[in-house]
């Protein structure tokens, strides 16, 4: 007899539902974790060894989270291929096709409608083993009486409040944490990469000002010697109207 609950015959990556089609509740959810990705893409675009998830299911297929997923709004993998050969990409992320690698981080944005951030989906990261779980909740926190920004370690099977910000997390060598700045042409508070000594990691836009910044302190500073030059040669000439050549 065929035993249908072995993982041979549980649904591939294809035949899972991608997303459980919840809609966001606002735009942040989205904007925040695909910030932290595309800063990671620059610090580690040597590196094809992660992978960082927005918005994608998360399937124990050997566990619990079989057909219905759980979908953190980021989440990041250490140990797994940057890239899968397949022109989709990934379309979910199931532990069994990932070698059984669990998030190490994963980040959830709070939003008006209460997802059990704070307890069921702790439960549910915690039986995933997820090391790191970040918790955003900027307009809510006093409802649910949390902090703003929230940071755990799962020590010993429980989840174990990080009191320091930026949090440095050793085994990814980077720390997370809060910062004001622009995206997409919004000032206002975004969670960011930080290294060991504090120091916050620039975004994508933040590097495209600053080039285009030295370029055009290129541009000027070619400018003003051209200027000189021409300036110096009119001198000159006007010199050899009145004197001749210069002396050696």
């Amino acid at each position: 007899m065929l035993d249908y609950n072995t993982p041979e015959y549980l649904p591939s990556s294809e035949e899972l539902p991608c997303s459980d089609d919840t809609p966001v509740d606002n735009e942040l959810q989205n904007l925040i974790p695909n910030l932290l990705k595309a800063i990671l893409a620059l610090i580690w675009q040597n590196r094809w060894d992660w992978f960082f998830g927005v918005d994608m299911g998360i399937y124990d297929r050997t566990g619990q989270i079989r057909r219905t997923p759980i979908i953190p709004d980021g989440f990041l993998s250490i140990g797994v291929p940057r890239r899968k050969n397949d022109p989709k990409g990934r379309l979910s992320y199931v532990l069994l096709e990932e070698n059984n690698v669990s998030p190490i981080l994963v980040l959830e944005v709070v939003s008006q409608t209460y997802g059990g951030e704070y307890d069921k989906k702790m439960v549910a990261y915690t039986q995933l083993g997820v090391l790191y779980y970040v918790t955003y909740n900027p307009d809510y926190y006093q409802r649910d009486k949390h902090e703003p920004f929230e940071v755990y370690r799962l020590e010993n099977g429980e989840y174990i409040r990080q009191p320091s910000e930026p949090t440095w997390m050793p085994e990814i060598r980077l720390a997370i944490g809060r910062g004001q700045g622009v995206h997409e042409g919004w000032q206002r508070e975004w969670l960011y990469w930080f290294d060991e000594q504090g120091n916050r990691f620039p975004t994508p836009e933040e590097l495209a000002e600053q080039a285009m910044i030295r370029a055009q302190q290129e541009s000027i500073r070619a400018q003003q010697e051209r200027q000189q030059r021409e300036l110096a040669e009119q001198l000159l000439q006007r010199y050899r109207e009145r004197f001749g050549e210069l002396p050696e």
